[in-house]
């Protein structure tokens, strides 16, 4: 793919001239890369909505049960709120060039920066199939039928004859749809194609092949473009050594798999010194995620804590408001408990004023994100960071969970989503054991993808919002229910990288002596 502004034939740079290939239909196989010219700009902003576009569906399908109306209900709804989704949905594009483009494009760049690794490999796939059988089943009947054409999948259905002779089985694979065979047109396939309607009892088979339904064919559809996108990301793979010498897309690629996408929780002038160090304890005990309870009861303990969790626990309190002289004077109190003061200005004030912009290259440090928390910096033998999700034992979890009151069934649950990598989710589920809801509805819209997020959603659920302000943009609505127990209880794009490598001046920050 060539890019704007790196022309050498003509030595000048080139005007954004989207020359792309021609795209006939809505749906696609992406079978032939795209080739044109586009800014290094919009190759970054393609990349991200798509990301969005298949976190959205990620989060639908974790929640809900796929297929059913709850799910497309809520896959349309957060679909909406990215534009490429918005796109997606939209019933009107039949001509939209622009969006076919854009939905190709963006295609092939996150397929080079998912196809670095098994793990980064299946989650696109899953993603990318679930999203493709949603807009199938979108289609209408001679939209899908062009599209079958366009691929080969020109399946014959099966005479009358045949279909009135195999009336009693094809009724009995039907089910609760037998009342519908008489009007549905059936298609004879090899059963390999069908695999997921075979494990599900929902074919006739006969001499090897699956008498399949036309309202089942998005199965078949499926099969093909898993075959074709499998293959794709393999041969993707083996040409990954020709990006390296490009090194303005490399770290962009890199980088996306770990890429927070949601509100940017930077302190703000409007929030700094609603929080003060009084309050955090009480805070901490209603409104903290796990992971930032976990670090303030370490501190509370051992008053002190290693650089990694000063880290993250330290930009997390400025993300809520604390301003700079509440966070020394609790940084303070709690570590002149085991240290003097002179101690602690020399080796530990630098690092607080550094976080806030204050220090070394006054850079204003953004509080960490879940995806950062849980894929960097995992924490060592002392340390008190991380996610407890991720990286505490399922046992130990548990017996946490269990001595903050939460039920035996939320336990378990919080325990299968840890188990099976959903680390989110179990703290979402979290979210809802320690605030009481139980709605359904409500359950579904809890998205956590930031502590800050937690923070926010929490102290507005307890709180409500104040009097006198206005309603914080892109956030949650305010679930009203009753709070029980003693427990404790993720649009526009951040464009800034939460990373936070260490430079020069964080190594500086973080000299100390760890005991």
């Amino acid at each position: 793919m060539d890019f704007a502004g790196n022309s050498k034939k003509t030595g000048r740079p080139t005007r954004n001239k989207k020359q792309f290939n021609r795209v006939g239909h809505n749906l696609q196989f992406y079978k032939i890369p795209p080739t044109g010219e586009i800014s290094l700009q919009e190759f970054e902003e393609y990349a991200i909505d798509r990301l969005k576009v298949l976190k959205a569906v990620e989060v639908a399908g974790i929640r809900l049960m796929k297929g059913s109306s709850e799910y497309i209900q809520k896959l349309q709804d957060e679909l909406r709120k990215t534009s490429l989704g918005h796109d997606l949905i939209r019933t009107d594009k039949k001509e939209d060039k622009d969006f076919r483009q854009k939905d190709l494009v963006s295609h092939f760049i996150l397929r080079l920066a998912y196809c670095r690794s098994e793990e980064l490999r299946r989650w696109f796939m899953q993603q990318e199939l679930e999203l493709f059988r949603f807009r199938f089943l979108r289609e209408g009947p001679d939209s899908r039928d062009e599209f079958l054409r366009e691929n080969s999948l020109n399946y014959e259905p099966i005479s009358d004859d045949l279909k009135t002779e195999l009336d009693g089985e094809l009724r009995a694979a039907a089910g609760s749809k037998s009342g519908v065979v008489d009007t549905v047109e059936y298609f004879k396939v090899p059963f390999t194609e069908v695999f997921d309607l075979v494990s599900k009892r929902k074919v006739y088979l006969e001499d090897g092949y699956a008498y399949v339904s036309r309202d089942d064919m998005i199965s078949i559809v499926i099969t093909h473009y898993r075959s074709h996108l499998s293959h794709s990301l393999a041969v993707t793979t083996r040409a990954l050594p020709h990006l390296e010498e490009d090194g303005r897309l490399l770290p962009m690629l890199c980088g996306l798999s770990k890429r927070y996408l949601g509100q940017d929780f930077n302190a703000k002038k409007s929030n700094v010194g609603e929080i003060t160090a009084d309050m955090i304890e009480t805070l901490s005990k209603k409104s903290f995620p796990l992971c930032m309870q976990q670090l303030h009861q370490s501190l509370r303990q051992n008053h002190h804590l290693r650089h990694g969790g000063r880290q993250q626990y330290g930009l997390f309190l400025k993300g809520i408001g604390v301003s700079l002289e509440e966070a020394m004077r609790f940084w303070r109190t709690e570590f002149c408990k085991a240290m003097d003061v002179d101690k602690f200005d020399k080796q530990y004030s630098y690092n607080i004023r550094h976080n806030y912009g204050k220090e070394g290259k006054r850079t204003n440090y953004t509080p960490y994100s879940c995806m950062k928390i849980i894929t960097t910096n995992p924490p060592g033998p002392g340390d008190f960071h991380g996610c407890p999700f991720k990286h505490m034992e399922v046992d130990m979890l548990a017996q946490k969970l269990r001595g903050q009151h939460i039920s035996k069934d939320n336990v378990e649950k919080i325990s299968k989503c840890v188990k099976t990598g959903h680390f989110q989710i179990a703290c979402a589920q979290y979210f809802e054991a320690t605030h009481n809801i139980r709605n359904p509805e409500d359950s579904a819209s809890i998205n956590i993808n930031h502590p800050n997020g937690y923070f926010l959603d929490s102290y507005k659920l307890l709180n409500g919002p104040k009097e006198g302000t206005k309603p914080v943009p892109n956030t949650p609505k305010v679930i009203k229910v009753k709070v029980e127990g003693t427990g404790t209880p993720s649009s526009q794009t951040n464009k800034q990288s939460d990373l936070n490598d260490m430079d020069d001046d964080d190594l500086i920050a973080s000299m100390e002596t760890d005991m």
